[in-house]
């Protein structure tokens, strides 16, 4: 089988394309990462700002140590909301990642088939058995690419459900912290 030049045509097509679609899946990922960094830049700076003025107007020990406890545990918590949407930013781009690569792969291997069923139908007589190993390799290596996605699926469940038990817990923590600097507030204006 002899392949005409806009069959060759064709294929340098598809592959430009999904060359250009998973660089834009991959560009928009990186701009939503950028967005986000550029949010929590702008917030943090103007947070920090706030609570430098007010501690530098405190007065009193308590009234500073109160002011540090209101900065605590918001940052906390905000580290932990920026851990998850970069998380969710790198889960969505990867999936997206991952649909263009599933569709270039049946793709690629559809015309696989179909090439070597045209050859299959020019072959000389004896070659079937060579060519039912060829269609038996391919259908192998579809499992295999099906068990390996499969696999993966598993994975990100896996360390989904991982990343939010974690989260739980370090929300958890944080909490007790500014519960814990609360009372420890509490307790030197008390005594003061």
């Amino acid at each position: 089988m002899v392949l005409t030049q806009e069959q060759i045509l064709a294929v340098h097509q598809s592959n430009l394309e999904s060359l250009c679609s998973l660089t834009s899946k991959a560009i928009e990922g990186y701009e939503k990462l950028v967005e986000l960094n550029m949010q929590v830049a702008k917030t943090a700076l103007t947070k920090n700002l706030d609570g430098v003025r007010r501690a530098l107007s405190a007065k009193e020990p308590r009234e500073f140590l109160e002011v540090h406890v209101s900065l605590v545990q918001p940052a906390g918590e905000k580290a932990m909301a920026y851990a998850r949407h970069v998380y969710e930013i790198t889960s969505e781009t990867q999936k997206e990642l991952a649909k263009v690569a599933k569709a270039m792969l049946t793709e690629g291997s559809q015309k696989l088939r179909e090439s070597v069923d045209n050859l299959a139908k020019n072959a000389p007589a004896g070659t079937e058995s060579a060519v039912a190993i060829v269609k038996s390799a391919i259908a192998a290596a579809d499992n295999a690419y099906e068990s390996v996605e499969k696999a993966a699926a598993q994975a990100v469940e896996i360390a989904e459900s991982n990343i939010q038990a974690v989260a739980t817990v370090a929300t958890n923590a944080v909490q007790q912290v500014g519960v814990t600097a609360r009372a420890a507030s509490k307790n030197t204006s008390a005594s003061a």
